[in-house]
């Protein structure tokens, strides 16, 4: 068959692909086609929206992102389209009318509902009854001529022989040919799909035959759910995913239906044509087709429906909680003390320099008895003087509070900041290929300390070398799809590493490789040339060479000109001899700034430190072909704060004293916490109890909150009120009503 537009990724010439996108993503066409034609030349998201507004009418990330997305469904979409074409060709089975029926289809649900009548089938009733001679009859049947006698129109396909030996036989195979008839109608199926999506329900209770084994502890966690219904339009992605994983560990049943008699009204709307003994034939064939066929098949669909709505929250939850998490405030570059605790096994320590390099680990043990903690604390004071530390970070789990209170009451100087830091994924850094990498040598245990250290200097530099799964932000992250789930993580972090921007003489490969245009590899080609042949993890090999300017890029092997393109912008060199490079600023658009200036009489460096200087451009003046208003905007902004950090401040927080475990806690007590995750009902903040407490959705403010991220974000300082405490369960019920609220900004700066 020759190849076909279906064939193909959409191709920006086509006006029908383009225009279909527009519909999905709800934007400008000339947009869609703008963001196509760069996709398609190699561009990147971040690229597009940073440097290409012109184009795209000033789209940003997210808008691109969806019309990506948008492009490559409807690619998906034309080449099922042409494989049912095809099919149906083969078999001459095509008609216009389907074709035009075919190509108006709008998704792909409605584009199987169209095929599934001519589907090749495995042998069901229905194709025995057919090979039994029966299809003539369910035709007559089908007809509802009222004069037609069922039993007298049977008659002549009585055979013995063909396994038909009376007429109930009979009837009962034509029967089966028109309930898969009615089954597979496009028509009869939309009806139903859309009352099911008004006003069905889903439903769990305990699954037959468990209702002992559901009794703690097996079933103890989805007691909530043994007699639990909620309305399909309205039902939460947290109570969906959790049915859906009960049933999967056999403690629950899910079931999502409407009412029998609406779904067997619809379907006799469509096909009952009178009241005729043909007719109740036809009847009994919707009734049996309805329970055999259409009901189970529906609810299949349906249940697909709400996993997928409910993924789509879900990860939109975790993505929201990801990308305030990666966008937390660093401390910057300090001199650090970072602890790893421990109760038995001693506390790992590790000093790390400003730029995060290990200059010498070591063992401490605070909670091994009198002598034990006199040494530790000769130890510590001896360490910070040493090395002019800066700050102590000291990891939030096991012996994490005893060893803060440990190292507060040292009474070492005041503007040494001490904090407890999230290690949520720090073990799993510490056995990674990465971490192996970089400290071939080390114990596992001082890996995790380093990477405790390197979070509290750069969250964002640190938590890129993890799987985000492994960050403890997500809801349900193990019940939804995959796939789906890793592609937008791996887009929020993409973003917001690019957003930052990126020193190029101090990342890591890790870090490098999110940098639009790179990739692993060519980011390993980078710390190579900069730091040696060994890279950053070595000591031996051929030295390497700082970067001292951007265009040192293009020297990186296999790094061409369309990966320095997208790349460059994101680059940082703090250092560099042209201030551009310390900046946002794109080389390509280093031409005009140079104008900018020459029509001032001044150099580049004064437009960034004179802001009356710069008060004086006319941005209309240096218009032309390839650079616009808003590049032009952007070029300014940079200018008036070049490489800024687009994160917030750093502010140092404590626990109330004296609440190290769950036991200190007593209901009505008002706590500093931190918010450690974000979910659709509600938020877990982090008291310095080694438990989380749970703020329900209603408890979050004084108003009624539809989504939780309107109130909190993860990272976030609030203050919060106990409402119970179960010891026996180690729950925690927590409020931020009347008494508790917010004592600091969002991670990302808004108050």
């Amino acid at each position: 068959m020759a190849t076909s537009p279906d064939d193909r990724s959409i191709d920006p010439a086509d006006p029908e692909a383009i225009d279909a996108v527009a519909r999905a993503t709800g934007l400008p066409t000339p947009g869609v086609l703008a963001v196509i034609r760069l996709l398609a030349d190699g561009a990147t998201v971040p690229f597009i929206a940073r440097y290409r507004k012109e184009a795209t009418g000033s789209l940003d990330e997210v808008q691109v992102a969806a019309i990506r997305d948008a492009s490559e469904a409807d690619t998906a979409l034309r080449k099922r389209r042409a494989a049912i074409l095809a099919s149906l060709v083969e078999r001459d089975l095509l008609t216009d009318a389907l074709r035009r029926e075919i190509f108006a289809a709008p998704d792909l649900a409605t584009l199987e509902d169209l095929y599934r009548p001519h589907r090749p089938k495995r042998r069901t009733r229905a194709t025995i009854a057919r090979e039994r001679g029966l299809e003539p009859l369910a035709e007559s049947l089908f007809a509802q001529d009222p004069a037609l006698s069922p039993e007298k129109a049977a008659r002549p396909f009585i055979d013995p022989a063909k396994e038909v030996p009376d007429l109930e036989s009979a009837l009962a195979g034509a029967r089966d040919i028109i309930a898969e008839r009615i089954a597979d109608d496009p028509a009869v199926r939309a009806a139903l799909k859309e009352r099911l999506r008004r006003v069905g329900v889903i439903a769990s209770r305990v699954a037959r035959g468990k209702k002992k084994e559901a009794e703690p502890p097996e079933g103890a966690k989805y007691r909530d759910y043994f007699e639990c219904a909620d309305p399909v339009p309205r039902a939460p992605s947290h109570r969906v995913l959790a049915m859906l994983r009960g049933e999967r560990e056999g403690i629950l049943s899910v079931s999502v239906r409407i009412e029998d008699d609406d779904a067997l009204e619809i379907i006799g709307r469509a096909h009952l044509r009178n009241r005729s003994p043909a007719a109740r034939e036809v009847r009994t064939a919707i009734e049996e087709g309805y329970a055999r066929l259409l009901a189970p098949s529906l609810e299949t669909e349906l249940r697909g429906e709400l996993k997928e709505r409910a993924d789509r929250e879900a990860i939109e939850v975790f993505a929201e909680n990801l990308r305030t998490l990666l966008l937390e405030a660093p401390l910057g570059a300090k001199r650090v003390l970072a602890i790893d605790p421990g109760f038995r096994t001693g506390c790992k320590w590790v000093c790390l320099d400003e730029s995060g390099r290990l200059l010498e680990h070591g063992a401490v043990f605070p909670h091994s008895g009198d002598r034990g903690r006199r040494e530790a604390e000769k130890s510590v004071r001896a360490l910070v003087s040493k090395h002019a530390i800066e700050a102590i970070a000291i990891g939030n789990g096991t012996a994490g509070r005893e060893t803060e209170v440990f190292i507060r009451a040292l009474g070492l100087p005041a503007e040494i900041s001490v904090v407890l830091v999230n290690e949520a994924g720090a073990s799993i850094y510490s056995a990674s290929p990465i971490a192996r990498e970089e400290f071939p040598d080390l114990d596992l245990t001082v890996r995790g300390a380093v990477s405790i250290g390197r979070r509290l200097m750069d969250p964002l530099a640190e938590l890129v070398k993890l799987d985000p799964k492994t960050i403890g932000v997500g809801q349900y992250q193990h019940d939804v799809d995959a796939k789906a789930l890793a592609r937008c993580l791996d887009d929020v972090v993409t973003t917001c590493v690019n957003r930052v921007g990126v020193d190029v003489n101090t990342a890591s490969a890790s870090l490098l490789g999110y940098v639009s245009g790179l990739g692993p590899q060519l980011a390993k080609n980078i710390v190579e040339q900069r730091d040696g042949a060994k890279g950053a993890g070595g000591s031996k090999g051929e030295a390497g060479t700082r970067f001292t300017s951007r265009a040192q890029l293009k020297k990186v092997p296999r790094l061409g000109p369309k990966a320095f393109e997208q790349c460059a912008g994101f680059l940082r060199i703090p250092d560099a001899k042209n201030p551009l490079d310390r900046s946002a600023v794109h080389p390509e658009s280093y031409p005009v700034v140079d104008r900018i200036a020459r029509s001032l009489s001044a150099a580049v460096g004064d437009l960034i430190g004179d802001r009356d200087l710069r008060s004086r451009v006319d941005l209309a003046e240096f218009v032309d072909e390839t650079v616009g208003i808003p590049t032009l905007e952007d070029i300014c902004d940079e200018l008036a704060r070049p490489g800024r950090d687009p994160r917030a401040g750093f502010e140092a927080f404590s626990f109330a004293e004296g609440v190290t475990e769950i036991e200190d806690l007593h209901t009505e007590m008002s706590l500093p916490g931190i918010v450690t995750n974000v979910t659709a009902f509600g938020a877990f903040v982090d008291v310095g109890v080694h438990q989380d407490g749970l703020v329900h959705i209603s408890q979050l403010a004084d108003r009624f909150v539809r989504d939780p991220s309107e109130v909190v974000q993860v990272g976030q300082k609030v203050r919060v009120r106990v409402l119970e405490v179960d010891l026996a369960r180690r729950r925690i019920a927590l409020s931020m009503r009347s008494g508790g609220g917010r004592t600091g900004p969002r991670p990302d700066g808004t108050s």
